[in-house]
C-alpha cells in the first residue's frame, strides 16, 4: 500500500509538472492566407486577384477562430497585442455586416453573440473587479458598461461585460490535442464605429495585452498555462498562436520596457535601424511591438534617415503611387537586375532583428513589377512594430520573464523553431488601418511591464518554475527511503 502510494505521488508531481508546459493553440487566417484566396478565386475566376490600392476587406490583419458559450460559437476575431479587452458583435446595435455575402474571401457567415442564448452565459455586475468603469454605473448590481477607444479616428467598442466559456485547443507536449474550457470576461460589443465598420474586424478582437482582463492574463492566472504567448506569422498569410509558449533556447530577445503615456502595451528598445551595410546614427526610438498595427511606423526625423538611405542603395526608378500610403515605391522591367537591400532593427546587447518582408511587391504585367517599402511615419516620438515586420518569426511574448522573444519559424511546425527564410507575398493592399493601441477609458485596466533591470534573470526564474517539483520529488525519494530503512 505505502508503495502505491508512493507511485502515485511521483504521477501526481510530473503531471503538475506536464501542466506547467501545456500550450494552448489556435491557426490564424489572413486576408491573403491560402484559405481566403481560394474563397476569392473561386468566386472571382481563377486570375483574379484584390484590388491592389483599393478595397479595405478585412484589412491585412490576422484573425484566428475561437468558439465561444454553450453551446458554443465561432467567431472570427482579428489578433491585438496592443489591447486587452475581447470583445465581439453581441445583441448588436450598430455592428459591420456579418453575411458571408458581403466579404469575398470569406466562406461561411460570421456570428453574434447573445447571452441569452448561452447557457453558461451572465452579465459581470459593476462590483466585480474586473469592472472599472464604475462612474457609469448606477448601483453595484447593475451590468458593467465599457467603452474601448482606439487610436484611429473614431474607431471603438462599446456595451458591457459578459463572462462565458471560452474554448481552445490544447497542444500539450505531453498529450494528444484536446479541448480546453476556460472562463473568461470579454465585451459584449453592441455598438462599433470607424474602422470596426469598415472592413477592419467585422466580428471582434481578441486583446492580447498585458491588462489583468485580457485572455493571456485570464489564462495564466487561472494557472492553465506558463505567463506567456506567441504569435507565429507565415509568409504565405497563415500563422498560429499559441498561449503558454516561451519560446525555444536559440531565440533573441530583448527586454520590455515601461511606457509612459497614455497607450501603455508591450514596449522595447530599439537602438538603430540598418539598411543594407549600414547602421545609421540616431535612429534609435522606443516602439510598440503590435499585431493589430498592419504596418510598422517609426518617427518623423527617423524615419527620412531611414527612406534616405534606403532609396540611395536601390537601384530602381521610384515611382509616385497617389493612392498608397507608402511613399517609396519603384518600378523595374523584368529584364533589369534590381536589389532590395536589407532592413534590419538592432536592440540593446547586440540583439539583431532581420525584416524578412520589409517591402510589398507585385507584377503588374510579364514586362513591369513594382514594390514598396513598407514602412510609415508617425509625428510620435515612439514607433510601432506592426505585423508586416514580424513574418517570418515566432514572436514570443514572455510576460513571465518580461521579455520579448523571436526565432526563424515554419508556423505549420507548431512553433518548433526551426528556421524558415520567407518570400514576400504578392498580394495587398496599401490602405491605411486602425492601429488599435491600448484602450483609453479604463474599463480593463492596462499593467505596464516592469523595467528591465527590475526584471527578474531568466535562470532565477526558471529555476522558480522547477521548485514544485522538486519538492514534490524529494518529498517522494525520502519517504521511500523511509520505508526501505524501516523493511530492513
Amino acid at each position: 500500500m505505502a508503495v502505491r502510494a508512493i507511485l502515485f505521488l511521483l504521477w501526481a508531481c510530473l503531471f503538475v509538472n506536464g501542466s506547467l508546459s501545456l500550450t494552448l493553440s489556435s491557426k490564424l487566417v489572413h486576408r491573403f492566407s491560402e484559405e481566403a484566396m481560394a474563397v476569392w478565386e473561386s468566386r472571382s475566376g481563377d486570375n483574379a486577384k484584390p484590388d491592389l490600392f483599393f478595397g479595405n476587406e478585412l484589412d491585412w490583419l490576422h484573425y484566428t477562430w475561437i468558439d465561444i458559450g454553450t453551446p458554443n460559437v465561432s467567431f472570427m476575431v482579428a489578433l491585438d497585442a496592443g489591447s486587452d479587452l475581447l470583445w465581439v458583435p453581441c445583441d448588436c446595435i450598430q455592428c459591420a455586416p456579418l453575411s458571408a455575402s458581403y466579404y469575398d474571401t470569406l466562406d461561411r457567415d460570421l456570428n453574434e453573440y447573445s447571452p441569452s442564448l448561452s447557457r453558461t452565459g451572465k452579465q459581470l455586475s459593476c462590483s466585480h473587479q474586473l469592472c472599472k468603469s464604475t462612474t457609469n454605473c448606477k448601483g453595484p448590481e447593475e451590468p458593467c458598461p465599457y467603452i474601448v477607444q482606439y487610436k484611429s479616428d473614431d474607431t471603438a467598442s462599446s456595451g458591457f461585460l459578459i463572462e462565458d466559456v471560452l474554448h481552445l485547443k490544447s497542444a500539450s507536449k505531453n498529450s494528444t490535442p484536446s479541448s480546453v474550457q476556460a472562463s473568461v470576461v470579454f465585451g459584449c460589443g453592441r455598438k462599433q464605429s470607424g474602422g470596426y465598420l469598415e472592413g477592419a474586424a467585422p466580428d471582434g478582437v481578441m486583446g492580447l495585452g498585458p491588462g489583468e482582463i485580457s485572455v493571456p492574463s485570464v489564462l495564466a492566472k487561472a494557472g492553465m498555462i506558463q505567463n506567456s504567448f506567441s504569435l507565429c506569422f507565415d509568409d504565405n498569410g497563415s500563422g498560429r498562436i499559441l498561449f503558454g509558449d516561451q519560446g525555444n533556447l536559440a531565440q533573441h530577445s530583448t527586454p520590455f520596457l515601461h511606457t509612459v503615456g497614455k497607450y501603455v502595451t508591450y514596449s522595447v528598445g530599439v537602438e538603430r535601424f540598418c539598411v543594407g551595410n549600414s547602421c545609421i546614427k540616431q535612429t534609435g526610438f522606443q516602439a510598440l511591438v503590435d499585431s493589430g498595427s498592419s504596418f510598422t511606423y517609426v518617427p518623423t526625423e527617423v524615419y527620412k534617415k531611414i527612406v534616405f538611405e534606403f532609396d540611395k542603395q536601390v537601384n530602381a526608378t521610384r515611382i509616385n503611387l497617389q493612392q498608397s500610403s507608402w511613399k517609396y515605391c519603384y518600378n523595374v522591367s523584368s529584364w533589369e537586375l534590381f536589389s532590395i537591400p536589407t532592413i534590419k532593427l538592432m536592440f540593446p546587447l547586440n540583439q539583431s532583428f532581420l525584416v524578412h518582408k520589409p517591402v510589398f511587391s507585385e507584377s503588374l504585367n510579364q514586362k513591369y513589377t513594382i514594390f514598396c517599402l513598407t514602412l510609415l511615419r508617425t509625428d510620435d516620438d515612439y514607433g510601432v512594430i506592426g505585423q508586416n515586420f514580424m513574418v517570418g518569426y515566432r514572436m514570443v511574448f514572455d510576460r513571465e520573464n518580461l521579455k520579448l522573444g523571436w526565432s526563424n519559424a515554419n508556423c505549420e511546425d507548431n512553433g518548433n523553431g526551426k528556421g524558415v527564410n520567407p518570400t514576400p507575398s504578392n498580394n495587398g493592399s496599401t490602405s491605411q488601418l486602425p492601429t488599435s493601441e491600448q484602450q483609453s477609458i479604463p474599463n480593463t485596466h492596462a499593467v505596464a511591464p516592469a523595467t528591465a533591470r527590475n526584471a527578474p534573470s531568466k535562470s532565477s526564474v526558471a529555476a522558480s518554475r522547477q521548485i514544485p517539483l522538486l519538492l514534490c520529488l524529494t518529498s517522494s525519494l525520502l519517504l521511500l527511503m523511509r520505508l526501505l530503512i524501516l523493511s530492513c
